[in-house]
């Protein structure tokens, strides 16, 4: 929370990120253990900050490449996750995509210690991870997907 560039964005305006499911050809799914606060040495799914300049999808594409190694292609979103409370260093609203691995092998850079695949979800995930990952099964199975922080 201490970081100015953060405290300055949460004045002005939510920031905008990007977070993606990629499942892999055996049917798990990446995460990348996180390096930084907040969340260091948690799990989570790839993604970032989308850059000024950026469509979310070119910012899908980068922060999966930086973080693991993969190429990827958007595929289907996931949905919308703006819960203001979702990070610690301010209002994030996270769009949320599966994407497909074009090319490349597995291997964790940038902001990640590690890059690995979980058949089961790893118990320290981090921000709302669990929410987009049920999400994105919802989705798979054909049920209504519940996004973000809307009360019934």
């Amino acid at each position: 929370m201490s970081n100015p560039e953060w405290n300055a964005m949460r004045q002005k305006s939510p920031v905008v990120a990007v977070d993606a499911v990629i499942q892999s050809k055996d049917q798990g799914v990446v995460f990348i253990q996180r390096r930084y606060p907040p969340f260091q040495g948690h799990w989570a799914l790839p993604g970032g900050k989308v850059e000024i300049g950026e469509t979310v999808e070119e910012a899908i594409i980068r922060e999966v490449k930086e973080e693991t190694g993969f190429d990827v292609k958007p595929f289907r979103l996931i949905g919308v996750f703006s819960d203001p409370a979702r990070d610690p260093r301010g209002h994030m609203i996270s769009i949320a995509y599966t994407v497909r691995i074009v090319s490349g092998s597995l291997q964790a850079s940038d902001d990640a210690l590690e890059a690995k695949i979980f058949f089961e979800a790893p118990e320290n995930l981090a921000f709302d991870h669990q929410q987009i990952l049920d999400a994105s099964g919802a989705f798979q199975r054909g049920e209504d997907r519940k996004t973000g922080s809307v009360s019934e």
